[in-house]
């Protein structure tokens, strides 16, 4: 175990109640709040001044807690998902009714990325849905932050809770994003992961 059960708490406190916070990936660091909590993910796009025609994406520990945000996922991204999670991949995949248009710039697909990092992990594992709606920590069009003193500097005053990366650090490369038309991949974004 790497948080305490105290940290953990106060991460479980703060994401109940409206709370952003920043923390470590296996790629860059990010921001996240609950999905459910419209007010945080507003929160997140003023954080940033990120356009609202820019979609949130869900991250989680293990996919299937993610599996109530998503619906009919084509068998292509079912291949992907079993070969690159954990890893430095999103998938952009139909949505569910549990997820709402307002992080999901009103689209009806939603991105799922399970990163591979211990310190992550932990986080998720510290509320009972362990899915966050996340970005990347930086303001718009500005670097993403790769250290806990980066995130510290661009946005340590305007969230809620920081989460130390206790070693566990970022690579600095993004991840890959794919979405799917009639099974057929498209690459959005090329990041770590070459397919």
């Amino acid at each position: 175990m790497i948080l305490s059960d105290e940290l953990k708490n106060k991460i479980k406190e703060v994401l109940e109640n409206d709370g952003v916070i920043a923390f470590v990936t296996d790629t860059v660091w990010g921001l996240g709040c609950l999905p459910e909590s419209e007010k945080a993910v507003k929160k997140i796009y003023e954080i940033k001044g990120r356009e609202k025609e820019k979609p949130l994406i869900l991250m989680s520990d293990d996919v299937y807690p993610l599996f109530d945000y998503i619906t009919n996922v084509p068998k292509s991204a079912q291949k992907l998902i079993k070969q690159y999670f954990p890893g430095a991949l999103t998938v952009v995949v139909p949505k569910s009714d549990k997820t709402g248009g307002y992080l999901t710039s009103n689209f009806d697909t939603v991105g799922i990325r399970v990163p591979n990092n211990p310190v992550f992990a932990e986080i998720c594992q510290s509320f009972p849905t362990r899915v966050l709606a996340t970005t990347s920590a930086n303001l718009s069009h500005e670097p993403a932050a790769l250290t806990y003193e980066e995130a510290l500097n661009y946005i340590g005053d305007k969230v809620d809770l920081i989460i130390e990366d206790y070693g566990y650090s970022a690579k600095g490369l993004a991840s890959t994003v794919v979405g799917f038309k009639d099974e057929e991949v498209i690459i959005y974004r090329q990041g770590e992961i070459l397919l």
